[in-house]
Formats: structure tokens, sequence, C-alpha cells
């Protein structure tokens, strides 16, 4: 019998099968490690020292010291703080701290105590930590534009003198901070330019808000309902995807709402009539929408208009002479839809008023849509009382969530209202500017110093090398893991961790 026969090597297996569990494994242990990294860092608030420095200190009134507390445990969640904001950040004199305002406690007079924040255009990374909930007395926190991330605290419930709180232009994820439905004091709310998601909830519009801001996050699941209940002046809720309809509640509006801006949601349906009802209304925002039927008629008892854009829908039929003829319009853009006709008032619009009615299927009108598009579907009139929003066009259908994801318009994505100025007071409000024609989307512009707008990070632009490649291939596995590891083994993932490998994606 020959060597062979005796001593035949086994087949060598695939390299392949055992070069990817040590990979996972390599990732796991890497994401692992970079995990304890980071919830280290963000549980590494040592409170105990900071209260053990406290008894050290002597301060005006209980409510003081709390203050101290509450800063020094967030100085210790600011991972970075390029401009030095909160430097000064020591001592027992926290009415000194840049960014921190007091003034005379609503209940005593004679008693001094933090009343407001505003860390406005610093471009501090970092998160908010439950001891915040201390700043009892706060009527005011503004901390728009920086990198703050991770979630809204509970604590904040705590906050029942909270005014205004502006969270625009960070990084905030998961869904709607329901802790804001209690603070019973919110009259200003901005949430615009982070990535909250899932639903609006019902119970914002029953809250008396002066303002609410809810732009340019991931908000689905419809507008709901009960939208008319809210008596707020200002409310922009676009580049998101709602879906669904404009709720006919909006009539209810009618005595407080000044300016609606809905572009960019993937609404469908009709233009509800009750929208006439809204006789404040100055600037009126639906374009970039699935908005079908007639431009409604009831428009033109908006007296108060001054800006109306209704253009990248699907709306047909006759431009109203009535809209045109509105007193105090400005500036109408209807352009992109399937219009067939427009009134003559539409022809004399003139005087300083500008108007837009491009892409249309306007007939001797320059500038219009081809023969074809002109006879597809999209032109085709459509029957509001057959829309699944209601008999009027309106009703507020708002789809019921599912786990199938809205796919939403694949359209040029327009501009929206940048975060408010830091020059605003922290009694002011700033509201967005009057629509216009859409433009390719320029996020707002950053300079190195505290007074200018601090933009989110762009996507990526750059090309892909060979090495890098494989660099984003090993991040991918890295982010379904801490997916797997949150939603299959429920390990707690901290929420910075997430934000860290979702930049390093970038």
């Amino acid at each position: 019998m020959t060597l062979y026969s005796t001593t035949r090597a086994r087949p060598t297996p695939p390299p392949t099968r055992w070069r990817r569990p040590s990979i996972f494994f390599l990732i796991l242990t890497l994401l692992t490690y970079q995990i304890s990294i980071t919830s280290a860092q963000e549980s590494n608030i040592n409170l105990d020292d900071i209260q053990t420095d406290a008894n050290k200190f002597n301060f005006e009134n209980p409510n003081l010291r709390q203050a101290y507390i509450a800063l020094q445990a967030w100085k210790q969640a600011i991972f970075s703080d390029p401009f030095n904001f909160t430097a000064n950040w020591t001592g027992p004199n926290v009415c000194s701290y840049g960014g921190v305002f007091c003034s005379a406690s609503p209940s005593n007079a004679s008693v001094r105590v933090v009343a407001g924040i505003d860390l406005n255009h610093a471009d501090i990374a970092g998160y908010l930590p439950d001891e915040l909930g201390l700043l009892t007395d706060l009527a005011l926190l503004h901390i728009n534009s920086n990198r703050f991330c991770g979630v809204v605290p509970e604590s904040f419930k705590r906050l029942k003198l909270l005014f205004e709180l502006d969270l625009s232009n960070n990084r905030f994820v998961g869904g709607f901070p329901k802790v804001v439905l209690s603070l019973p004091s919110l009259k200003f709310l901005d949430l615009r330019f982070n990535d909250f998601e899932g639903g609006v909830p019902t119970k914002i519009f029953d809250k008396k808000l002066d303002a609410l801001f809810l732009n340019d996050n991931r908000f689905r699941f419809g507008i709901p309902e009960n939208l008319g209940n809210s008596p707020v002046s200002v409310l922009v809720m676009a580049n998101n995807n709602l879906g669904g309809c404009i709720p006919g509640s909006i009539g209810k509006m009618g005595k407080t709402l000044n300016e609606l801006i809905l572009m960019n949601d993937n609404l469908t349906g009709c233009l509800p009539p009750q929208i006439g009802m809204l006789k404040k209304l100055t600037v009126f925002d639906v374009s970039f929408n699935n908005l079908q039927g007639p431009l409604a008629a009831e428009i033109s008892r908006m007296r108060s208009l001054e800006q109306l854009n209704v253009a990248h829908n699907r709306f047909t039929g006759e431009v109203p002479g009535g809209v045109c003829g509105l007193p105090r319009l400005q500036n109408f853009t209807y352009s992109y839809n399937y219009f067939t006709t427009e009134a003559a008032q539409c022809r004399r619009f003139g005087g300083g008023k500008v108007y837009d009615g491009k892409e249309n299927c306007i007939p001797n009108k320059r500038d219009q849509r081809s023969a074809k598009e002109c006879s597809s579907d999209d032109a085709k009139a459509f029957d509001c009382r057959k829309s699944k929003c209601g008999g009027g066009g309106g009703g507020g259908f708002s789809p019921a969530p599912s786990r199938s994801r809205t796919k939403p318009i694949r359209r040029p994505r327009p501009s929206s209202p940048p975060p408010p100025s830091s020059k605003s007071s922290p009694g002011g409000r700033s509201r967005p500017p009057p629509p216009s024609p859409p433009l390719p989307p320029a996020p707002p512009t950053h300079k190195v110093s505290p007074g200018t707008r601090v933009s989110p990070p762009p996507p990526p632009t750059h090309k892909v090398s060979p090495g890098s490649r494989a660099h984003h291939r090993c991040l991918t596995v890295c982010f379904k893991a801490i997916n797997w590891l949150h939603s299959v083994l429920e390990v707690e993932v901290p929420a910075c961790t997430r934000m860290i490998l979702n930049i390093a994606f970038q």
C-alpha cells in the first residue's frame, strides 16, 4: 500500500468559510469596545464630585446650587467646544457663565435664578444629560446649530416654566420627543433640521403653542386629524415624508394662523375647501407634493395672502381669477402643474407683483409642457369627490403606520427655511422667509464665528477608492451589527455611538 493511500490529506476548506466568521467576530469585538468607550463617555458624569465641589461653595440660594450641578454635568457631557463657549463654566457664579442668563424668580422677585440658556451657533458636540432637569426655573433654552446628539431626556418634564425650546439644526434622533407635551408653559417649539422620525403626535396640536417648526426631519404617517385644534401663528412641516392629505379641520385655524409651509411632504388628494377660512394667512406653500384636482376657488377668500406657492403638483383646470386678484398677493407660483387655462386677471398680473406659471398646459403661453405630457394620465382632471380624503377634498386622511416605508417623491429637493438667526433675542421669534421659486438646496453657511449658521454635514460627493470601499463595507457590517445588538439581543447601544458610525459612513 502506498503512502498516498494511507495518509491522504483532507481537502482544504475554502478560506472564505473561516474568514467571514473571524472578520465578523473581530468587528463585534471592536464594536463592543467602541460601545464600552462611548458608554463610558456618555455616562462619565461624576455627580459625586460635582456635589462635593458644590458643598465647598456658597450660593445665593438653593436654586443656583441646583443650576451649578446641572451645568457642570452638562459640561462633562460635552465632547467638543471649538469656540470655548463653556470655557468659563467654573465656580459658583453660574450667572456669569457664557450663554447663561439669570433673572428674578417669578415666584419671588428677591431670588435670582437661571432663567435662560442660549448656546446658538456654538458648534458644540455632546448630548443632553438628565441633570438638566434640575433647571426648574428655566424659561428659555436655545441650542440651535450645534452637534448635540442622542435623545431629549425625560427629565425635561420638570421644566414647568419653559416657554421657548429651540433644538434645531442638531443631530437628535428617535421618535418625536414626547416629553415636550408635558411642558405646560411651552409656546415656541423648534425641532427642525434633526433626525426625529415616526409619527407626529396628535397631542402637539392640542397644546397652546404660538409657533411650531418640524421641518427637515423624518416624520411620517400623515398630518393628524386634529391639526385645526392648534392656535399656532406659524406652522412649518416641510421636507418630511408625511403622506396623506391636509385635514379639513385646518379651517378652524382661521383666527390665528399667519404662515403655513407644507412643501415636499408627499401630500396627496385635493386642497380642502376649508382653507378659505384662513383669513389671516399671509404665506401658504404646498409646493413639491402630489396634490391633485382644481386649485380650490376658496383661496380667493384668503384676503391677507401675500405669498402663494402651489408649484410641482398635479393641479388641473383653470387658474382662478379670484386667486390672481387677491388684494395683497405679491408672489404667486403655480409652475410645474397641468393647468389648461388661466383667468384674464392672471394674464394682467403686474405692478411689481411676481408670478410664475411655466411648465403647465396653457395654450399660447410660453414655456409650457409638451403635448405628450399634457395628454398623460397626470394631466387628466381629477374628481375630488372620489378622493380618499373625503368628498370636499379635505378630511385629513392619515395612513396607519406600517412596516413598509412610504416611498418619497423623487423630485428636486426645495430649499427650506434655515435655522433661526443667532441675533434673535430670548424673547424674539425667528420666522421662515417667504417662499420663493424652488432652488437647489443650500445648507446654511458655516463660518467660524458664533454669529453664523452651522450647517448639518452634507452627503458625501467624493469618489470612493478601492481601499475606502473595503472600509465602508466594514462600517456597513458594524452598523448592521449595532442594530442587531439593539433589536435582537436588546443590548443598550448609546445613541451617540450610532451617530459616530453614521458620520463615519460619510
